[in-house]
């Protein structure tokens, strides 16, 4: 494929994020579209109450949009936006009521669950029909097994397990921004490898889009992508990850997002089991802000940590 297709879907997406930026953010300001900021937690973020939420809407658009340009229309195609989009809807329909109905917890944890559940089944139904490898190799070996109908319970764990954890790094100006930018960037070079051009061209116009957003979601934040971004992106890097066979890796190229997932997991077990808290909050990032950490450092410090296991994972696909 010719690299400048990558690069113009790259500077395509993220055009369009700059541009929809200027005009959403005014909108969802004047709908009264703001994050409602949880008062246990760090005090320093009270002041951001009000910020417009669901800024994700710039990124699923930008996306769309540049990817619909250039990709090719095949089966991937429509793997690839299922997921992505597919679980964006979920996240805009939980923020949706969160904001508008006052709700703070949004859909109910079995709506979510219906709604990610019925996007996963179609994204397995569509790898069925596309007669999809169900095999899966082991990074950095020679090694592999092949799962049989095992395989499609194992393709919806990992969307589920994705757009989770995603959605837990979403707490700091940037953090998830930076951090999916970084992780899409390897996957990029992943896909390119395995001959996977559409989703070479997904994470290409994805990280466009979520380095556009981050114009505007750099500390200080001027929007929030809410549950449609995150849900999104995490859609998005599972389905890359599933196309380009690759699941296993996504577990060190995202490493970050299961960091963050494993501390809430972490947190929550020892306080039921034992009563006692692990971290002073978790997702993690809110432990390092509670030790004194300024929100700038523990963004950059993560930022960093998801570059290295980036590259991590690219040495072990055998890019280098």
């Amino acid at each position: 494929m010719d690299m400048m297709v990558i690069l113009f879907t790259l500077g395509a997406s993220f055009l369009l994020a700059v541009l929809l930026g200027p005009l959403f953010i005014p909108l969802l300001r004047r709908m009264k579209f703001g994050q409602q900021i949880r008062v246990d937690g760090p005090q320093s973020h009270l002041k951001k109450s009000g910020t417009p939420t669901m800024g994700g809407i710039i990124i699923m658009l930008a996306l769309l949009i540049a990817f619909l340009k250039f990709s090719d229309k095949t089966a991937d195609f429509w793997v690839l936006l299922t997921a992505s989009l597919g679980f964006g809807l979920v996240g805009f329909l939980d923020d949706y009521i969160k904001i508008v109905f006052k709700r703070s917890l949004g859909l109910t944890a079995r709506q979510k669950l219906f709604g990610q559940l019925l996007f996963s089944i179609i994204v397995c139904a569509q790898l069925y029909n596309m007669n999809h490898s169900t095999f899966i190799a082991v990074p950095g070996t020679g090694w592999g097994f092949d799962m049989g109908w095992f395989y499609y319970p194992f393709v919806v764990i990992i969307l589920f397990g994705a757009s989770n954890a995603v959605n837990f790094t979403d707490g700091l100006d940037g953090l998830l921004s930076g951090t999916s930018a970084i992780a899409f960037g390897a996957f990029t070079i992943v896909a390119l490898q395995a001959s996977e051009y559409e989703s070479a061209i997904f994470s290409a116009a994805m990280i466009g889009a979520v380095l556009g957003f981050l114009i505007f979601n750099a500390h200080p934040a001027k929007v929030f992508m809410g549950d449609t971004g995150s849900l999104g992106i995490g859609g998005g890097i599972a389905a890359v990850a599933i196309l380009t066979k690759a699941e296993l890796l996504l577990v060190v190229i995202g490493g970050v997002f299961v960091l963050e997932m494993l501390s809430v997991i972490l947190q929550v077990s020892s306080f039921k089991l034992r009563g006692k808290r692990i971290f002073k909050m978790s997702p993690i990032h809110h432990h390092f802000e509670l030790s004194g950490w300024s929100e700038w450092r523990v963004v950059t410090s993560f930022w960093f940590v998801g570059l290295v296991l980036a590259l991590v994972g690219l040495a072990l696909s055998g890019v280098f």
